[in-house]
């Protein structure tokens, strides 16, 4: 029986380099990127056996840009861009794309924001006109900006109604106090509150500019197609700043509880991590994946199949220009807390002290090169990557280079980088439930 598995295990590997081999000959000829004459860059992936296009407007703007008083800046204008231009009301905007079948939709990050469209490819241009109608020419009138800031209040509110989301943005703050990045997306009552007219147009005139815009799209185009439609489309648009430099970002390790009469206690439990460039960031997604990517993770084993102690327990991790996090979640009751922690904490010791397994370091390889390969079928998919490699790497690295890279690492990496990360001086707590703050430390 041994030969027959040996010859299946050996059929499988083959067809995944196959599949990537094939990727690799193909992305090479089919991304392109060029940057225009105003300083828009284009980047695109042709696609010519689907007949969709996946279209992503990019502005090199987020929450870490923000200064506090305009907290919540960028996701408000955000939904704003939604509120008509001058060539099309809000109502107008939706039924053009409700028409086409298509879908339509954004979100705000700490480094950027997004636009993006689905459409049939013969729909290209128009909404390519529309988004960047919405990008050049948005009426930002008082009425929406007084209604959309209720709106955003509410959606505020209701996060702050969730603490199974709301500890994740604690954690963040505990992690990195008064800087941009530990802050809420979505702003604080008090700064969205007080927006006015002349703060959204000051802020979006500094920020909407050529040379902190790009556009991503993958599908059945032609690069040279969507240069064009970008020259017709978007030569309305001006301005000549960047974004401003960075702010170095500081780590305290700290304890952070918001005293909460719930049912099940929230609890975050990590450190800073790493950049996004950094060398060892392929190591930290091993050992995400091994901690707790999924139901054969660790956490996931110990603390909720072996247990019972939670419903949700896993790991994650961000990366930034400059910095990242690492951040365990678990849900428990209050009772469970402890053990809980305890659970956590020991994992993380055994990592740090003995490292991982040869057959976990295998089993997380494979469902990382999955994930990759599976991900080629979406234009959507391919968009993204596009636009959040270039914004967040500074670099378009294709399926095969991603593999490659992961094949390297070696058990060793993956117990090196668990020491460098999980340092006291680096490591927070956050938790949500109804305690009192002095019944915790790290």
């Amino acid at each position: 029986m041994q030969p027959l598995k040996t010859s299946v295990s050996i059929v499988k590997i083959n067809g995944i380099r196959r599949i990537i081999n094939e990727e690799e000959s193909t992305m090479k000829r089919a991304v392109k990127k060029s940057t225009l004459e105003n300083g828009i860059e284009v980047i695109t992936e042709s696609m010519p056996y689907v007949r969709s296009v996946s279209l992503g407007f990019w502005v090199k703007t987020g929450s870490r840009y923000e200064s506090r008083p305009m907290g919540g800046m960028s996701h408000f204008i955000e939904h704003l861009l939604f509120k008509g231009t001058e060539t099309y009301s809000a109502r107008q905007i939706s039924e053009i794309f409700d028409g086409l079948g298509a879908e339509l939709n954004a979100f705000t990050g700490k480094e950027c924001t997004c636009y993006y469209a689905r459409i049939l490819d013969e729909n290209l241009e128009t909404a390519m006109e529309v988004l960047s109608d919405m990008l050049s020419r948005p009426t930002f009138k008082s009425d929406d900006i007084k209604s959309e800031r209720e709106v955003i209040l509410e959606e505020i509110s209701l996060h702050e109604d969730s603490p199974d989301e709301r500890v994740h943005d604690l954690f963040a703050e505990t992690l990195w106090g008064e800087h941009p990045l530990g802050k809420n997306i979505l702003g604080h009552l008090d700064t969205v509150g007080q927006f006015k007219c002349e703060d959204v147009l000051a802020y979006f005139k500094k920020h909407y500019t050529p040379k902190n815009i790009l556009i991503t799209a993958a599908g059945n185009l032609q690069h040279e197609q969507l240069l064009d439609l970008t020259k017709k489309h978007l030569k309305k648009i001006d301005g000549d700043s960047v974004l401003k430099k960075k702010i170095k970002t500081t780590v305290r390790p700290g304890t952070k509880v918001i005293y909460k009469e719930t049912e099940q206690a929230h609890i975050c439990y990590g450190c800073e991590g790493l950049p996004a460039r950094h060398k060892d960031r392929f190591s930290l997604s091993i050992l995400d994946n091994i901690l707790g990517g999924g139901m054969s993770s660790r956490f996931f084993q110990e603390i909720r199949e072996k247990r019972g102690l939670a419903y949700a327990v896993y790991s994650y991790h961000s990366f930034y220009k400059d910095t990242g996090l690492f951040t365990i979640y678990a849900g428990t009751r209050p009772s469970n807390v402890g053990k809980v922690m305890d659970l956590i904490r020991s994992e993380i010791d055994e990592v740090v002290t003995k490292g991982v397994k040869s057959e976990e370091l295998s089993r997380a390889k494979k469902q990382i090169k999955s994930q990759l390969v599976l991900g080629l079928e979406n234009t959507g998919n391919r968009m993204m990557r596009l636009g959040k490699s270039e914004i967040t790497h500074g670099e378009i690295l294709s399926v095969s280079e991603l593999i490659n890279y992961v094949e390297k690492v070696k058990l060793e990496d993956i117990q090196r980088v668990a020491q460098n990360i999980f340092l006291p001086e680096k490591t927070v707590l956050a938790i949500i439930g109804p305690f009192d703050e002095d019944k915790f430390i790290i």
